[in-house]
């Protein structure tokens, strides 16, 4: 039976997927500019951050689904020019897998062949709710805004 749990934490962090054809796993530490991405089945968070600050800013909400949504994402990749990507993926509370899960993990393969940029993953349990509960005019941006500062968080000032 496959394990749909996340990943047990650990001080290397190697991004889950990256252009096919690297020869080792990318250190985010070596990268200054980040996108953060609050995938959603209709609506799908940007927010853009870097590591010099350690802050993100929401961008704005895709609301499009299948290769309207990769197209609109690639073109906020040219215009932000991150280094690499940061995905939230969904758990449920106790760490299992939901419908979600599976469909947030082969969105970031995606996102990583298209963009042929490496897509860092982050848990992204209650990103929304924590957004909403801060007022955000837009929950997703928000949500991806939170989702980048827990990266940035977690690799840049442990």
């Amino acid at each position: 039976m496959k394990n749909n749990n996340p990943p047990p934490a650990s001080n290397a962090i190697a991004p889950l997927f990256q252009e096919p054809g690297h020869p080792a796993p990318i250190a985010p530490q070596q990268f200054q500019q980040f996108m953060g991405i609050d995938f959603g089945q209709k609506r799908t968070g940007i927010a853009v951050g870097n590591s010099i600050t350690g802050c993100a800013t929401p961008c704005k909400s895709i609301v499009a689904q299948g290769d309207a949504r990769f197209t609109a994402i690639a073109a906020l990749v040219r215009e932000w020019q991150p280094q690499a990507l940061v995905l939230g993926i969904p758990w449920h509370p106790d760490g299992a897998a939901h419908a979600n899960t599976k469909k947030a993990l082969t969105f970031g393969r995606q996102l990583a062949l298209r963009n042929k940029l490496p897509v860092y993953t982050v848990d992204e349990r209650y990103s929304t709710t924590e957004a909403i509960a801060l007022g955000a005019a837009d929950s997703d941006a928000a949500a991806a805004c939170i989702i980048l500062e827990q990266f940035l968080n977690q690799i840049f000032h442990v």
